[in-house]
């Protein structure tokens, strides 16, 4: 199977690699003018792209006509996740993009234990974590990872972008197999998921006056990690795009 990359430089027929991608096929790779990879643009297609230059810092190719990807879910998903600690959004984000959501937005809420602390390093990191996860499992487009929002008024103003927005709270809330029950889906639905102290009710509240609908995932109470993919898999599960 050719190796895969992504790059937004692509169209007319010809594509390019720059950066750490170019330097790995180039030199950990050692491909040569001819060899074939496969290439996703952002518009989550698939090509297959011919060599045709090689540079220090650049790799150039002719490609192929673009395919739709059949790895990309039907339903775009914005993952907006509460801050935790110790790491795990390495975690979320890593085990997020393997299920197939489309872009992660952390934030800041009132129960966050984590602070805000040399985010733009962090977000650098998050971004190739993201890259790599979809590498691996074949995704058609790269997942965007977002810098964090600073509170959760941010969230919720976010929210109006959203065709649906889901805020699973541990309190409970509307059924997500009959919001979801039968399609058309939305195109477009944003999960909020909270922090290590889950949600302050005056930011259900909040959240409720900006559009999204309070669910639940059940009677026990997952950890901050495990509710993202809990709810990612659900969702995706009921707009048949883990089928």
């Amino acid at each position: 199977m050719p190796h895969r990359y992504f790059t937004r430089e692509i169209g007319g027929g010809r594509a390019a690699l720059t950066g750490p991608d170019a330097h790995h096929l180039a030199h950990v790779m050692r491909a040569r003018a001819g060899d074939t990879v496969l290439l996703c643009g952002p518009d989550a297609l698939e090509y297959t792209g011919q060599i045709t230059a090689i540079a220090p810092d650049r790799v150039e190719f002719t490609v192929s006509e673009g395919l739709p990807s059949t790895a990309e879910p039907r339903t775009e998903i914005t993952l907006y996740a509460a801050y935790p600690k110790q790491g795990k959004l390495e975690e979320i984000i890593r085990h997020g993009v393997e299920l197939g959501v489309g872009r992660v937005v952390p934030f800041f809420s009132r129960y966050c234990v984590a602070a805000p602390k040399k985010e733009e390093a962090k977000n650098e990191r998050y971004r190739r974590i993201a890259a790599e996860a979809a590498k691996q499992c074949g995704r058609g487009r790269l997942p965007e990872v977002e810098m964090p929002l600073p509170d959760f008024g941010a969230v919720c103003a976010a929210l109006a972008d959203e065709e649906l927005a889901l805020l699973f709270y541990e309190g409970g809330g509307r059924s997500l197999r009959e919001l979801l029950a039968r399609p058309p889906f939305p195109r477009r639905i944003a999960l909020v998921t909270g922090s290590e102290g889950g949600f302050a009710p005056e930011e259900v509240e909040q959240a409720v006056k900006a559009g999204a609908v309070p669910v639940g995932l059940g009677p026990r109470i997952l950890r901050c990690e495990t509710a993202p993919l809990a709810a990612l898999a659900a969702v995706l599960t009921l707009t048949g795009d883990l089928e």
